[in-house]
């Protein structure tokens, strides 16, 4: 198992210490800095902004939302990055939410899982600098009884194939990862529940292809908090739990609520929502089960953290990237140190 570093979201006033924290996991050798975008920030330029001042860290996407651009965008964006590093670029897709597709993009959240399979093989053309030609449900290329021509991507990659990744949560959508793509990018993952709520579904969809998990890339986003006091580290996620398994989606469709019912929580998660959707957070927040946060952050020293670091690679994952937390790049760095201590106490690192 590797480790991987998770930056979120930037424009949150911190951007000069992620740039530092990045650094750092560069110097100690993490495999990968992975950078999100929603509706602030956008994730190409930060990551361009990083590898220009890194030297051997991968730089990945997580995710570029699908709605956000058109898939021979999201090609030539790849193309670009992974020149411009060197070779170390690795791009995660996801289709977001219908929240921020219809609200931000005025782009329909309909047939998610048929857009990214039509997505990820145009992308996949595109890249591989086919002449480009598609004719699907979603897109066509070039468009019929018009000018456009065939074309080819004109910059060429650093690697004949740049590793592809998909943000996937539901039973479906972790199937069609499974067999389409290089990897999976994961959330409140829990090692106790991996098979029945991830690794299932992720392995039929290799089965699909005529594939098994060997060279796949399971890769959850982990929070990882130093200290003794196991309930108070805990609660500094609580916010964070609440607003995932209650706030972000609708009441019909959030994938984490329901993945957290399918983790056991029925009754909390229900719970979490309800108090959540009526404006409740500090009551959505305090409803949040501490084993749900234990079982899906790293909390504790770090012989802790490396036992259950040992119970990640056990249940199949094979890049760890982890979402330090802290208040100050000191307190940052300081996780950043010990999840490698803590991965190298495990005997769990490749």
């Amino acid at each position: 198992m590797r480790l991987g570093i998770n930056l979120g979201y930037w424009g949150a006033g911190m951007d000069a210490d992620n740039l530092a924290v990045a650094r750092e996991a560069d110097r100690l050798g993490y495999s990968v800095c992975w950078a999100a975008e929603a509706y602030g920030s956008d994730a190409p330029t930060v990551l361009a902004w990083v590898a220009a001042q890194t030297e051997r860290i991968d730089i990945g996407s997580a995710i570029l939302q699908i709605p956000a651009r058109t898939p021979a965008m999201t090609a030539m964006t790849a193309a670009t990055l992974d020149t411009l590093s060197g070779g170390r670029f690795r791009l995660g897709l996801g289709v977001s939410g219908p929240q921020v597709s219809e609200g931000w993009y005025g782009v329909r959240f309909d047939k998610p899982l048929a857009r990214t399979r039509e997505y990820v093989e145009i992308v996949r053309k595109a890249m591989s600098r086919e002449r480009l030609t598609h004719s699907g449900e979603h897109w066509t290329l070039p468009l019929p009884d018009g000018p456009g021509k065939p074309l080819k991507l004109t910059v060429h990659p650093v690697r004949e194939r740049i590793p592809l990744y998909i943000a996937a949560i539901g039973p479906k959508n972790l199937e069609q990862t499974g067999e389409i793509a290089d990897g999976a990018l994961l959330i409140f993952f829990a090692p106790e529940h991996a098979e029945e709520t991830t690794l299932g579904a992720l392995r039929a969809g290799r089965e699909k292809a005529g594939l098994t998990m060997e060279g796949f890339d399971v890769v959850p986003t982990v929070p990882l908090a130093l200290g003794d006091d196991i309930d108070v580290l805990a609660d500094t996620f609580r916010p964070y739990t609440a607003l995932y398994v209650g706030g972000m989606g609708s009441r019909k469709q959030n994938f984490y609520n329901r993945l957290a019912r399918r983790m056991g929580y029925e009754k909390e998660a229900a719970e979490i929502q309800d108090r959540y959707l009526s404006g409740d957070k500090e009551g959505a927040a305090a409803a949040v089960p501490r084993q749900l946060i234990d079982s899906t952050a790293l909390l504790g020293p770090v012989e802790r953290i490396a036992d259950r670091m040992r119970a990640y690679a056990e249940a199949g994952v094979t890049t760890l990237s982890l979402a330090p937390a802290g208040f100050t790049l000191e307190e940052r760095i300081a996780a950043l140190r010990a999840g490698v201590e803590a991965l190298e106490r495990s005997g769990a690192a490749s």
